[in-house]
């Protein structure tokens, strides 16, 4: 085909081969229950350490059997909206136990974390409103500020100074502090209790992606207002994944009762979404109970953190206390040639690239699991210190 559409496809694509910003998709089929180990379609073995798989769970027996068992009664589909007949008891079992678990009234179930987080703007957030996001969000969450047509500022990363100076200068419509609980690519936590503050001093409310938070941080893994030991209502709308941590798929929306029956009429990207299938609500529901009660997962997990870092690198770490360990080396081209250094050594380390985060800054995002055992981070680090 060389239509003059197709030729300008091609020019488009063509800067990013030069800058090294190509992408592609590459199969990687895992091996055993930890999802860690994996294989190539050459053939060749990988030790992965880029898996949001948190805790370990994504290939665990438990949520095996609980899928099954679930397939075999709802079969695989849910085959509706969920508020067309696509609603199985599992689903309202799953939002049921959510709730207990994070302490609030009620909880929605969405497809994904990017459906829930552009449904919640779309749903309550109006274009007279003051959004007010940290620079290193999501994109998710600047998509749907976006879509919505609310006025977004963004200020710097963790800067509180910065963002009190943006919310006093907001005149009319209201106002909304959006931050990522965790930061995806540098892996801090944020500072919620001074949002909190910020907030409840500005007639703000918060809104918290907590994809990488949920599981991972806070008493039982309860996420950021555990981690700062907030009373859940002070988080007037907290969105989470059960992707990561759960080792599932899709996501969910925690808060008041009334919130998520404003979402649920509201929010076009549950209404007109397809449910999640129901065997996958199954399996998450058993990840909730090995998330609440094998404490060791996050144990282990804050040991290979403090195991990894004492590792001599050839760039710099960002500082972060979370299984996310960015490791800054600037240029994507060098990023992509120690990425594939590691890899010649059977370490899975993929670099991550503009415009996933800023020119320059291009990095290896380390992710560790509780799958992984202490001689795995010991290998990493070795083959680090020798790639310096």
């Amino acid at each position: 085909m060389n239509s003059p559409q197709e030729a300008r496809w091609k020019e488009a694509l063509a800067p990013l081969r030069a800058a090294g910003l190509w992408r592609e998709l590459q199969p990687l089929q895992p091996e055993g229950d930890g999802g860690i180990r994996l294989r190539d379609a050459q053939g060749h073995a990988l030790l992965s350490f880029a898996s949001n798989d948190y805790l370990g769970l994504a290939g665990h027996p438990a949520l095996r059997v609980a899928a099954g068992a679930e397939m075999m009664l709802s079969g695989v589909g849910a085959g509706a909206a969920p508020l067309l007949g696509g609603e199985r008891p599992v689903h309202a079992a799953l939002a049921a136990a959510l709730a207990q678990w994070l302490g609030v009234e009620a909880v929605l179930l969405f497809g994904s974390g990017y459906l829930a987080n552009l449904g919640i703007f779309a749903a309550l957030v109006g274009r007279s409103d003051g959004v007010f996001a940290d620079r290193l969000n999501h994109a998710s969450l600047v998509d749907g500020a976006r879509l919505a047509g609310a006025r977004l500022q963004r200020y710097r990363h963790g800067d509180l100074n910065h963002l009190e100076t943006l919310l006093q200068r907001h005149g009319g419509g209201r106002r909304w502090i959006i931050s990522d609980g965790v930061f995806s690519m540098d892996g801090d936590i944020a500072p919620l209790a001074d949002l909190v503050r910020l907030a409840e001093r500005h007639d703000a409310t918060i809104m918290l992606d907590e994809a990488h938070a949920f599981g991972v941080i806070g008493a039982g893994g309860r996420g950021s207002a555990a981690h700062w030991q907030l009373e859940p209502a002070r988080v007037g709308v907290r969105m989470g994944t059960l992707g990561k941590a759960f080792g599932v798929y899709g996501a969910f929306v925690a808060g008041s009762q009334t919130l998520i029956d404003l979402l649920r009429h509201r929010a076009r990207s549950f209404v007109y979404h397809t449910a999640f299938p129901p065997m996958l609500a199954a399996a998450a529901l058993a990840a909730l109970g090995l998330v609440q009660g094998e404490e060791w997962r996050r144990e282990r997990l804050r040991s290979h953190v403090r195991r990894l870092r004492g590792a001599a690198t050839p760039g710099s770490w960002i500082a972060s206390d979370t299984p996310i360990q960015p490791l800054l080396v600037g240029e994507a081209g060098h990023s992509l040639a120690l990425s594939r250094a590691l890899r010649e050594q059977g370490l899975y380390v993929p670099a991550v690239r503009p415009p996933t985060v800023p020119m320059g800054a291009a990095r290896l995002r380390i992710t560790l699991s509780a799958a992984h055992g202490p001689e795995d981070v010991d290998r990493l680090r070795l083959a680090l210190e020798q790639c310096r």
